[in-house]
């Protein structure tokens, strides 16, 4: 009888210890997070998970026909599907480390105590608000032929007088180009809030034994935002695989990754087969892979990088 009550009162202990923890309460402001991201993302996955082993039409859903990995065989023997990787690698490799690099120099800038910083910090981060079409649509007048950066870029570095987005060579450049400066502005703020939790006394105490501000930066400021730098680089690595509105607004009055497939990347690769084609089978499939690329991706960077939990 004496064992059964202790048992019961560790119970209610532990219940009423739930209840009234810290844990109880981060789960409760986590739980409409959870609710969402189940029903707006799992769930969708998880259908397009069960639709990548059908041929199925969008158009005619009841006649799914299981296939096994026959959309996965297609796909990776498709060579657009092997230009669609190359292309988005290689937003990936020349945006990211470009704006991430830019985004913490601004910071770093913007962080003294100059006057008028708060201007500046509202005018780098305006960038990544406004629409991606309008942006784009932008940076295309930006870059047409005989247009000033396009005249200034020919003398610099010897390209050619061309209008770049209409280029075979040059429209992925230009995407690029684009991404970089509209996104720049929020990894800056990114960065910013990490300098600001930086003690100041780690600098004052540098100071003192004689060290100069690139030893500073590479000793205090790198280390100090590590974390920081995997966020961003995370992010904006997942943010350049999804990049569509900019390729959505050259291609317009052409086929999606105009010019000629130059600027086809995986997701207009999904968006050709699933949405144009109705080749939900296939197009599911893209999906399933583009998500497996990006947790591959993001589990190398966190290895290399070595953030701590």
């Amino acid at each position: 009888m004496t064992d059964k009550s202790v048992q019961v009162g560790d119970t209610g202990n532990r219940w009423s210890g739930w209840s009234d923890s810290d844990t109880f309460v981060g789960w409760l402001f986590v739980a409409p997070f959870l609710l969402i991201w189940g029903f707006w993302f799992f769930r969708p996955f998880m259908l397009s998970l069960s639709r990548s082993f059908q041929n199925v039409n969008f158009m005619d859903l009841s006649a799914a026909e299981f296939i096994w990995f026959g959309n996965y065989l297609s796909i990776l023997r498709d060579p657009e599907f092997h230009e669609a990787v190359l292309h988005s690698l290689t937003i990936v490799l020349f945006a990211v480390p470009t704006q991430s690099l830019l985004a913490l120099l601004i910071a770093i800038a913007l962080n003294r105590k100059l006057p008028g910083r708060g201007v500046f910090r509202t005018i780098y981060s305006v960038p990544y608000i406004v629409s991606p079409i309008a942006v784009a649509t932008v940076f295309m007048v930006l870059f047409r032929r005989d247009q000033m950066i396009v005249r200034f870029l020919t003398a610099v570095i010897r390209t050619p007088n061309v209008t770049w987005f209409a280029d075979v060579n040059l429209a992925l450049a230009f995407v690029i180009l684009l991404f970089i400066w509209q996104q720049t502005g929020f990894f800056m703020i990114i960065y910013l809030a990490g300098l600001q939790g930086i003690p100041d006394d780690l600098y004052e105490a540098a100071t003192v034994d004689g060290a100069n501000p690139l030893q500073k930066f590479l000793y205090i400021t790198v280390p100090s935002l590590k974390a920081v730098t995997y966020f961003v680089v995370t992010v904006g690595t997942i943010l350049a695989f999804q990049i569509f509105d900019q390729i959505a607004a050259i291609s317009r009055y052409g086929n999606l990754g105009s010019p000629a497939g130059a600027t086809t990347t995986v997701i207009t690769y999904f968006y050709q087969h699933g949405i144009r084609y109705m080749n939900i089978g296939r197009g599911s499939a893209a999906v399933v892979i583009f998500v497996l690329i990006i947790m591959a991706i993001t589990a190398i960077q966190k290895k290399l990088m070595a953030v701590k939990d």
